[in-house]
Parts: structure tokens; C-alpha cells; sequence
């Protein structure tokens, strides 16, 4: 055998060495090893969930049925702590006052987004301004920008009753007003909040082709009957999505009354995450705001599990 067909031969066995698929107990091995380097990865994040989340979670659960204090021995009282607040007339004020937050949040909050985000896919020139300009309250923290809003709403000097001033309107206690503080504070919500909501927004009109509505256009359909045949049923998914993160983002609301009201005036923006920091650290009542916080827990949970089936029946269905 000459030596060009030896090289040929060894070539041939060193391909075919190569493209023999490893043992099987080789590639179990890889398998376990790359599973393992993942789960390696993980560790951190799933520690941190189970100290910081599912931990606080299961205690408060528990703390719910007992009578605890900082230092103290905690004793079994059964439903005692739910049935005590359940009679605190601060209870239902926390409630109603939650529940139509979060209609006046849908109502308000949720218009508005999705009209900047047409105005916004309409617009040839200053897209990046505009989107930098409108996502820029939400890089504001949230205690300076209810501090800000807090100034902004003072009857006396602040700038919302000086404009009104200037325009020679009537002005308002904004904030300071038992029938205007909650209001107040939706809009407070809304300003800090539209940002992302905006951009996602934008995001899937982007995605609508283009051919929807030069058609639209060919049949006669103006703008209004455009956004009504083609926008609104090309993005419901994301519409529904939204307003079910929506409601349960607004359900928690706590920093705008906190910082600006203080739960005032007449407890008419005292909501249920901010009842809970009463019971837990004005009242020293653990159990009872905890009891609050299972409550709410449970409602909220049914909004999360809503939103999960119906991501899910969009992934199968997609």
C-alpha cells in the first residue's frame, strides 16, 4: 500500500471516529453534567426566593391564626384575628376604597396608555424623544416622585392650583378633599406607572402587519373604525394581559397614600396594604394584619391564576 492510499485510509477512520455518536453512557453522563451546572446556576435565585418570599409567606399564614408579638410566645387563637377585623370599621373603608382605586385605575390608567401608544406609532419624527419622555416617570423612585406630587397638590402654593389660578378657574383641595384624594391619587398612579405600559403598547401595535390596514383603508374605514376592526382585536391578548396585571399592581397600592395622604383625610384613601402596616406597626398587631394580608393573598392569587391559564391557552394555542 502506497503511502497517499495509507493517508486516505487513516482519514477515513478518523471521520468516521468523529461522526460515531458517543456511547450512551457517555452521553447520560454529559446529560446529568449539564443539568447539574443549571440547577448550580439556580441555587442562588431559588435561595432567594425561599428566604425572601416563600418564607415570609408560609409565617404570615401561620401568623394569621395566632396572637404574636415581637418577643413573645405566640398562642393558637384559631380565626379570632379575621374575625376582629373583620369588625374594624376601617376594614371596609380599606376595601371600598381599594376596589374603586383600582376601577378608577382601569378607567383612567388604561385609556390613556393605549392612546399615547397610538399617537406614538402614528408619529414619522421624535419617536426616541417622546418614548424617552413618557418612560421617564418610571425611572423617577416612587417615594421622590409621590413627594413630588405631594408638593405639586398643596392647596396653597402648589403648582396645581397656581395654574388653575392662572387660567382663572376654580380651584381645588386636590389630595387634601375627602371626595378628591383618591382621585388624586389614580393620577399620581397612572403618571408614575404609563411608561411601560406604553411601550408594550407600542410593542405589539408594531407587530400588527400593515396590510390590516391598508385594507381597512381600501373598504373606506376611517381611524376610529380602523383602531376599533383592526387594532383593538390584533392586540386584545396583550390588552387583557395588561389589565389583569393591571388590577392586581393596583390592589397593592401603598406608597402614593402613605407618603401623600397618610391614609386622610377620613380614611378616605386608607387602602388594605396600607391597614396591614397599621395593624403591624402602629396597632403592634401582628396576627390581625396578618389575617389582612391572607385575605388579600387569596384574591390576588385568583387574579395570578386567571392571568396563567390564560398565557398558557395563548402559548398552546400560538
Amino acid at each position: 500500500m502506497t503511502d497517499t492510499a495509507q493517508r486516505r485510509t487513516v482519514a477515513k477512520v478518523a471521520v468516521h471516529a468523529v461522526q460515531a455518536p458517543p456511547p450512551a453512557g457517555d452521553r447520560r453522563r454529559r446529560r446529568l453534567a449539564d443539568q447539574a451546572r443549571a440547577y448550580g446556576f439556580l441555587v442562588g435565585g431559588l435561595v432567594c426566593f425561599a428566604l425572601f418570599s416563600w418564607y415570609p409567606a408560609i409565617r404570615a399564614v401561620v401568623i394569621a391564626f395566632q396572637k404574636y408579638t415581637p418577643g413573645g410566645e405566640p398562642e393558637w387563637v384559631g380565626t379570632a384575628n379575621f374575625t376582629r377585623v373583620f369588625k374594624d370599621p376601617e376594614f371596609t373603608a380599606a376595601w371600598r376604597n381599594t376596589l374603586t382605586f383600582t376601577l378608577l385605575a382601569l378607567l383612567i390608567g388604561f385609556a390613556i396608555p393605549f392612546v399615547l401608544a397610538l399617537v406614538l406609532n402614528e408619529l414619522r419624527h421624535a419617536k426616541a424623544f417622546f418614548r424617552v419622555v413618557i418612560y421617564l416617570p418610571v425611572m423617577i423612585p416612587p417615594v421622590v416622585s409621590a413627594l413630588l406630587w405631594k408638593w405639586f397638590y398643596d392647596p396653597g402654593t402648589g403648582l396645581a392650583n397656581e395654574a388653575l389660578r392662572l387660567l382663572h378657574l376654580p380651584t381645588s383641595n386636590w389630595s387634601n378633599g375627602a371626595d378628591t384624594a383618591l382621585v388624586s391619587l389614580v393620577i399620581v398612579a397612572t403618571w408614575a406607572n404609563m411608561g411601560g405600559t406604553v411601550l408594550i403598547y407600542l410593542a405589539a401595535l408594531q407587530s400588527i402587519p400593515g396590510e390590516l390596514y391598508e385594507a381597512a383603508e381600501l373598504d373606506g374605514a376611517n381611524l376610529l373604525q380602523r383602531v376599533r376592526h383592526v387594532t383593538v382585536p390584533q392586540t386584545r391578548f396583550v390588552i387583557l394581559m395588561l389589565m389583569l396585571l393591571q388590577i392586581i399592581a393596583t390592589m397593592q397600592v401603598f406608597t402614593e397614600p402613605f407618603v401623600i395622604t397618610g391614609g386622610g383625610p377620613e380614611n378616605a384613601t386608607v387602602t388594605v396594604l396600607y391597614l396591614i402596616y397599621k395593624y403591624a406597626f402602629l396597632y403592634n398587631d401582628f396576627g390581625g394584619a396578618c389575617a389582612l394580608s391572607v385575605m388579600l393573598l387569596v384574591l390576588l392569587g385568583a387574579f395570578s391564576a386567571v392571568y396563567l391559564r390564560l398565557t398558557r391557552t395563548e402559548g398552546e394555542s400560538a
